[in-house]
């Protein structure tokens, strides 16, 4: 069975449990489908369990995520609570974006979720251990991007374990949430994830900037689909990405001004 992630397929409804930013899941009742395509301004942050020590040995022993259970879809949203919304950002880390994405993010004291692809972070790892020091969540992107519903099961393994392998080597711990490349999902990706301790995590709102329309419309279509408890998918990585670095600094201020507070999960032990 194959279920495709809030746009990347045309399609999505709305997942039944919905994450909050502390970690908590609330029951919710089916909504209408998202918009396909994606805080107040808070304190500078402060240390926290998200500020890891990557690569540095003496530290206490990582814990390992207790074990979710397997879900039959992804998660779309989080919890609305507090005009609560996430971003997200796919296929890095790439030396030519990310950096300028990261320096925007710093700037104005928010921090994203990063779901990276194994072999960008063999060539990028001092980028994952900025992501790890700045308070940044990562989440596997699976190691090459391939579409998994072509893959069977050790080949869907071999592309998620790799990738989560790597992530601790560079960022301080495996990751706890996945993202299937396209969105693409089955039950394999669901089963192997939650083996991995891992969350599968979609989109509600798609900036559509793997498609390069322009800066003005990536503006819009994160500004107009902005709401309380909706994640927004951008890319980093994954060809020319100057306009999503272009337009975050738009509509970035735009949130904030608009009093949407950007969060990101809380690490589960």
């Amino acid at each position: 069975m194959l279920l495709a992630g809030a746009a990347a397929l045309g399609a999505a409804g709305t997942a039944g449990l919905v994450v909050a930013g502390d970690g908590e899941e609330a029951a919710r009742p089916p909504g209408p489908a998202p918009v396909p395509g994606p805080q107040a301004r808070q304190a500078p942050l402060k240390s926290s369990a998200f500020r890891l020590q990557p690569l540095t040995g003496g530290g206490p022993p990582r814990s390992v995520p207790r074990r979710p259970r397997v879900r039959t879809e992804p998660i779309f949203r989080i919890s609305e609570r507090g005009r609560q919304m996430m971003l997200t950002f796919d296929d890095g880390p790439n030396p030519d974006y990310t950096p300028h994405i990261l320096d925007t993010l710093a700037k104005h004291d928010v921090r994203a979720m990063f779901f990276l692809c194994g072999e960008c972070v063999e060539a990028n790892r001092h980028l994952v251990a900025r992501m790890a020091e700045e308070g940044h969540v990562v989440g596997n992107h699976t190691w090459t991007h391939p579409l998994l519903t072509t893959l069977d099961r050790g080949e869907i393994k071999s592309e998620m374990e790799r990738t989560s392998d790597i992530i601790e080597a560079s960022y301080g711990e495996r990751p706890q949430w996945f993202r299937a490349p396209y969105g693409a999902w089955n039950r394999a990706a669901f089963q192997l994830g939650a083996e991995m301790g891992m969350e599968p995590m979609a989109w509600t709102v798609d900036t559509t900037d793997w498609d390069t329309p322009g800066t003005d419309v990536i503006i819009e279509r994160v500004e107009s689909g902005a709401a309380p408890g909706v994640v927004v998918l951008s890319h980093d990585a994954g060809g020319d990405r100057s306009q999503t670095v272009e337009a975050i600094q738009e509509w970035l201020p735009y949130l904030l001004d608009s009093g949407y507070r950007l969060t990101v999960p809380s690490r589960r032990v």
